[in-house]
């Protein structure tokens, strides 16, 4: 059974949490996890001008100089310049900074999770960058977009989290288990049964929906958590809890890095280092209550009481106030500043790095926590990630199944169509062929457009899922596809028989078999269309202007509308599946009369019924093998 609400028995998910797998799952947030010191040394990152920001991917991160003290080039802006900074496990460390000042440029090289070319060092545990296969899989990387399925509960969320991402070894009761772990430990209990929602579906707010997001990195239990603004879009309160929870977390022995970009003055009392960033430069790093006395220090001192957040941002966005005791040299406030670190911060914060890690050095490589540490090829076989995903697929789109306005959609033009074509006599010949090209059309456009949609919409929860490697992305295509079926063979059944019947189709039963089993055949090949086109394309606008185009294209070398077709552009039907669909529907009901009821140009020169299956059956799979290649350009 997939993940549900508790039952009598104090179940999770469906799964019976016994007492052998809470003892074994349960509060392992509560005990030390491995401790993971984080350095970070003269770390810069350039980007070309004329590319787009490449979406978040997997690097290593090298060590060396190669963009540090290098003159860009003309076509390249800098977005990070030798910053250097570090994390200790218990504590927290805040970034902060204005819009585009490198916040999250830098939690992505240091989570390892962007492409691109970026120098410096960032060194785990004291390891060096070859050395940090296993400490990235000891880190969680929350993002700033909590990108989760809406209509899943938040339990069902964590569970079907859990089962996916936690050793294979670790029984289905002890996963379930320690996703009840993750729920206390988070406070999402009272909310736990309630739809996780998004913008458009009501659901939890938005600091539960955050720590749902947080949960997904908690259950394999990170020496090392990343959040991407967590506070964005919280109230001061909301953010405050947020904060406290993250503070219980770190205080645990786990090394907590986040950017936050308008802290108020509680969320900032909780942070123990901060490091504040000017359009990729640093302006302090240190003790988050020794940042007003340093920037005094330097000539910077607020003539009144302020919260020191908005002091430094003010710093930071190069605006000093009137009433701010500026006595610092020249006019140019972000400059002074950057000056100011440089000679007085920074060589005293790499001495402290470089002696630490030195020390580290000399350590033995402490062994990380088996049972929740382990790569993805200790978690969950494909068979079981298959069943997972199917299970969630077939959860998260409940709400769409046999909805009535779905239903409507279906049954308003069998129902029209019946009408239109009623009892109509076998002899019609023209009247039965227009018929049956109706119905191609029909769902060739519906079928297409319906799963052109499908991708683009999970694009975003595919990438981070992937990123975190919850699963390979054969198990989820595969999944995907099996769960779509009732949906996208039910309707079109229930089409068939309203309208076979109404109008009074040839009444042998092997005939009306073998119509139904054309219809959904040439249903599921329009649907690997649409997943192809909205896989290569990952845009959804695009990619159903896309299929209006193709789908024109094929109604019209459909072989209804036109028989002398010119020789140029004879070709043409061959690519359409509709054509072949069309063929099929009228050799079923109309057997070996063809060429005694048709005209001779409606038969002579046409694809056989063989040779019409072949085709199909081509293009069913070829379409799916399209749209899986098109995936695997999705970057993790």
């Amino acid at each position: 059974m997939p993940p549900n609400a508790h039952d009598a028995h104090g179940s999770a998910g469906g799964l019976p949490v016994t007492a052998a797998a809470a003892n074994k799952m349960d509060c392992f947030l509560t005990t030390a996890c491995t401790p993971l010191h984080l350095q970070f040394i003269d770390v810069s990152y350039r980007v070309k001008q004329t590319e787009r920001s490449a979406p978040p991917g997997r690097i290593s991160s090298h060590s060396g100089g190669a963009c540090s003290g290098a003159a860009a080039a003309p076509e390249e802006r800098t977005i990070l310049r030798g910053v250097t900074g570090e994390a200790r496990p218990g504590e927290v460390l805040a970034v902060l900074g204005p819009s585009g000042s490198g916040k999250s440029t830098l939690l992505s090289i240091l989570g390892g999770r962007l492409a691109g070319r970026h120098g410096g060092t960032v060194l785990a545990g004291g390891r060096p960058p070859s050395c940090r296969g296993a400490a990235r899989r000891r880190t969680g990387f929350v993002a700033q977009d909590d990108v989760l399925h809406p209509h899943l509960t938040v339990r069902e969320t964590l569970v079907f989290c859990a089962m996916l991402r936690l050793p294979r070894a670790a029984p289905a009761a002890a996963k379930a288990a320690a996703a009840e772990a993750v729920i206390a430990e988070l406070g999402l209990a009272a909310c736990a049964d309630t739809a996780v929602g998004n913008a458009f579906v009501r659901g939890v707010s938005g600091g539960e929906r955050k720590r749902v997001s947080i949960g997904h990195e908690m259950l394999v239990n990170p020496s090392l958590l990343i959040l991407d603004e967590p506070t964005s879009g919280l109230d001061s309160t909301a953010a405050a809890r947020l904060l406290a929870t993250l503070s219980a977390l770190a205080r645990k022995g786990r090394t907590v890095v986040m950017s936050v970009h308008q802290p108020s003055s509680r969320v900032y009392r909780m942070f123990d280092s901060v490091l504040l960033l000017a359009e990729g430069s640093c302006l302090y790093f240190g003790a988050g209550r020794d940042a007003m006395d340093y920037f005094a220090s330097v000539g910077f001192a607020p003539g009144f009481h302020v919260n020191p957040a908005d002091f430094m941002l003010d710093l930071a966005n190069g605006f000093a106030q009137a009433d701010y005791n500026f006595t610092a040299e020249g006019g140019n406030v972000k400059q002074s500043l950057i000056s100011s670190y440089n000679k007085v911060l920074a060589p005293r914060v790499k001495a402290s790095i470089n002696a630490a890690a030195a020390e580290h050095a000399l350590e033995p490589q402490p062994q990380p926590q088996p049972p929740l540490a382990e790569s993805c090829s200790g978690c969950t076989s494909w068979a079981n990630q298959f069943m997972i995903l199917l299970r969630r697929s077939l959860k998260e789109r409940r709400h769409e199944a046999f909805t009535s306005l779905r239903v409507f959609q279906i049954l308003a033009p069998a129902l029209v169509a019946g009408a239109m074509w009623w009892r109509s006599s076998p002899a019609a010949v023209q009247d039965r062929l227009g018929l049956l090209f109706f119905v191609s059309i029909f769902w060739g456009v519906f079928a297409s457009f319906n799963a052109v949609f499908a991708i683009p919409q999970e694009r975003p929860v595919l990438a981070r899922e992937r990123a975190s490697g919850m699963y390979a992305l054969s198990s989820y295509f595969m999944a995907r596809m099996a769960g779509d079926l009732p949906m996208e063979l039910a309707l079109p059944a229930a089409f068939t028989v309203v309208v076979y019947l109404m109008a009074g189709l040839n009444p042998a039963p092997a005939a009306f078999a073998l119509t139904l089993a054309v219809i959904l055949s040439y249903v599921l090949v329009a649907g690997g269309l649409g997943l192809a086109v909205g896989a290569a394309m990952m845009d959804a606008k695009r990619a159903s202007t896309l299929v209006t185009v193709v789908m024109l294209a094929f109604l019209l070398t459909g072989g209804f509308y036109v028989h002398n077709v010119p020789g140029f552009m004879a070709w043409a039907k061959y690519t359409s599946f509709t054509y072949y669909c069309y063929r099929l529907l009228i050799a079923v009901q109309y057997g070996g009369h063809l060429r005694r009821l048709l005209p001779p140009e409606a038969v002579d020169g046409e694809a056989g019924p063989g040779a019409c299956v072949a085709a199909l059956a081509a293009m069913l799979f070829g379409y799916r093998l399209l749209a899986y290649l098109a995936l695997r350009r999705v970057r993790k």
